[in-house]
Parts: structure tokens; C-alpha cells; sequence
């Protein structure tokens, strides 16, 4: 029974059904972590024998004075700023013209889709062509507006920019189903009360829909916090396996990604990946604390 009070037997079994995932989640999630948190406090550490002979907080130190962490710092937050908030509203208003359609509606949806199902790479190779300075399609149809060609993958001015706008291009997808998802989920009588008491679009839009889609922009806006914060296969792909022309496009995950790999630095990999994590941590709970904040001033859904 649904409402039956839970006993011993019954706790035990639901945890037999959620073992599988519980075991995957602690051995590739959880240990992981609770690992690179431990690491980034070794600092004489030998990683092929495992081998501990120090403890210290040097490798924070380190990442204190580091210009490059903090370049990878700033282009991260910037990184952030601008594609979180632009995703969230251009993605959600697309999806607001998607739900009033009824031809095509599905063909657009699958149009916007494709490029989040497409391989990073092949993503990666049309930008470069759209972005090419003398043949790309960007710069010929600004020349028709008299702007001059812009080198925009070699160029440190404006490489984030063309990262910016391919990392926005190819989430709204995602986020644009999830939109939907949650348009389809708001019973039509609450609009067809409002059109008769004489609400117009815009007032059904913010006392209808923004209230009751709550949940689903805080879901889409964590994601997108998250997914911004962790940005690396557009970076590498887009740019060969380089962060940008003169490192413009180096991000924390790019970063981690160099200690660790090129560089062989693996404790102080492990102390920017729990930089990161922080950051991921404070952002998202300010998201959520924002949100859940306008959502009971609205009087939406509880989040």
C-alpha cells in the first residue's frame, strides 16, 4: 500500500532495488571526490605507488598565486554570467513560441535538439567554418552590415565570445525540451479562467506560467550552472586542444584538465577540482535559495 508505514523488511528491500545505483554512485561519484579532496592536501605525493610522505595546504597556496588560476578563474566566472542567464530566458522563450504552434511543432523541436545528440567534434568543425576569418559565413554576413572581418578563434578579444555563442547554441536544446516539458504540465484552465476574467498575454505570463514553471527554470538554471562551470570539450575541440589564443579561453576545468594531464601535477589538479566544486556548490545553492525565495512571494510551486 502507498501510504503503508515503513517497516524493517520493507526498508530493506527498497534498498536491495536501489543497490545498483547506490554501489555506482559511491564508487564513481562519492569516493572520487572524497579522493581528490583528500589529494589536493598531499603535498610530497607519489601517484604510481600511492604513496603519501606530506600533508599541507601548499597546494591552495599554489592556486593563490597563480596568475593562470586565476585567469582560468576569471573567464570561468565570465563564462558564466553571460551564458547561464541568456540560455535560461532564450531557450525558455523559444519554448513559450514552440507551445502556441501547432504545424512544424515537432520538426522544430527536433531541429533545435540535434545539435545537443551531436558529437562535440563535429560541432567543433562547422564553428571553425562559420568562424573562419576570410571564408566563414559569420564574417560574410557581417560584411553586408560593413563590419569588418573579425579573426575570431585567434584573436584573444573576442575567442570567448565565439566559445560564449557555441556552448549557448548547442544547450538550448536540452533546455528547450524541458520547457516544454514543463509548459505541458500547467493545466489549461488556469488560462482560460484568466482570459475570462480579461488577463492579457503578458499578465498570464507572469502570474500563470512563470509562478507554476518555477521548478522547471530552477532545474534548467542549475544545469546550466553546472554545465558552464565544467565547460572543456567545446574549449579543446574548438580551439585544437589549446585554451584560445593567448590562453583567452582558459577555464577551470581546462586548467584541472593541464595540472593533471600535460603537466603531471596531480595534487594541485585535485585542489582546483575542489575550487571548482565549491564554486559549482555556492552558486547553485544561491540559485536555489533566490528561486525558492520568488516562488513563495509568487506563489508557485515549492520548491
Amino acid at each position: 500500500m502507498i501510504n503503508a508505514k515503513p517497516t524493517l523488511k520493507s526498508t530493506f528491500k527498497a534498498l536491495l532495488y536501489l543497490a545498483p545505483l547506490l554501489i555506482i554512485t559511491l564508487v564513481f561519484t562519492i569516493w572520487p571526490l572524497i579522493s581528490s579532496f583528500l589529494m589536493s592536501f598531499y603535498t610530497k605525493y607519489n601517484y604510481f605507488t600511492n604513496k603519501v610522505s606530506a600533508l599541507g595546504g601548499a597546494n591552495f597556496v599554489y592556486l593563490w598565486h597563480d596568475p593562470d588560476f586565476h585567469l582560468a578563474v576569471r573567464n570561468t566566472l565570465i563564462f558564466v554570467v553571460i551564458v547561464v542567464p541568456v540560455t535560461v530566458l532564450l531557450s525558455l522563450g523559444i519554448a513559450l513560441l514552440l507551445n502556441r504552434i501547432n504545424r512544424l511543432a515537432s520538426f522544430f523541436r527536433t531541429i533545435y535538439f540535434l545539435p545537443f545528440v551531436t558529437s562535440t567534434v563535429a560541432i567543433a568543425l562547422v564553428w571553425n567554418w562559420i568562424f573562419h576569418y576570410n571564408h566563414g559565413l559569420l564574417n560574410q554576413l557581417l560584411s553586408c552590415f560593413g563590419v569588418h572581418p573579425i579573426d575570431w578563434l585567434n584573436n584573444p578579444r573576442y575567442s570567448l565570445i565565439a566559445l560564449i555563442i557555441v556552448c549557448i547554441w548547442r544547450e538550448l536544446g536540452f533546455n528547450i525540451i524541458l520547457f516544454l516539458a514543463g509548459l505541458n504540465n500547467i493545466d489549461r484552465r488556469y488560462y482560460r479562467a484568466a482570459s475570462v476574467d480579461g488577463a492579457s498575454s503578458k499578465q498570464q505570463l507572469t502570474n500563470i506560467t512563470w509562478p507554476l514553471l518555477t521548478s522547471t527554470i530552477v532545474l534548467v538554471t542549475v544545469n546550466a550552472i553546472i554545465t558552464s562551470f565544467k565547460v572543456f570539450d567545446q574549449v579543446f575541440a574548438l580551439f585544437h586542444g589549446t585554451a584560445g589564443p593567448a590562453n583567452a579561453d582558459l577555464t577551470m576545468m581546462y586548467y584541472l584538465y593541464q595540472k593533471f594531464y600535460v603537466e603531471n601535477q596531480y595534487t594541485v589538479a585535485a585542489a582546483s577540482g575542489i575550487v571548482l566544486f565549491g564554486f559549482i556548490a555556492i552558486v547553485t545553492i544561491l540559485a536555489c535559495w533566490y528561486f525558492r525565495r520568488h516562488a513563495k512571494l509568487l506563489g508557485g510551486n515549492q520548491l
